[in-house]
């Protein structure tokens, strides 16, 4: 299992790779990223980083006994984050593809809920709002 949150863009590929199980009937990858609503040309995201990475492994483990999964990567980035650039992705693995989709919905959906992660958007370098 790999929980992390980082400022650097995500090895998407590496995430996979790392988490290839020969028992898997089913690897699932969801990527999250800043998308253009017309109203920004960014995000700063902050974390409380120490708080944040605790969470993320707490989810993951939870998603792992909750829905049988193999295993459940996930990381999340901060800092300020361009229109199109990743914000996070999560990799899960189980033998069939319902544990993996519904594992892979309920990480990101706690993450929402639970993680101390906020996010502002931003116009060139005039603040915005935050984000729900």
């Amino acid at each position: 299992m790999v929980t992390a949150m980082q400022k650097e863009d995500i090895n998407i590929a590496a995430m996979i790779n790392n988490a290839r199980k020969n028992e898997d009937g089913a690897q699932l990858v969801f990527i999250g990223t800043v998308r253009d609503d017309g109203n920004m040309d960014a995000l700063e995201i902050e974390a409380f980083t120490p708080v944040a990475e605790k969470d993320l492994a707490e989810i993951s483990a939870e998603a792992i006994t909750t829905y049988n999964l193999h295993y459940a990567d996930i990381v999340h980035r901060y800092g300020r984050l361009s229109v199109g650039e990743n914000i996070v992705a999560i990799v899960v693995g189980a033998s069939h593809r319902e544990e993996a989709y519904e594992g892979s919905r309920f990480i990101i959906e706690k993450i929402k809920e639970k993680v101390p992660i906020w996010k502002q958007e931003l116009l060139g370098e005039v603040k915005g709002d935050w984000v729900d």
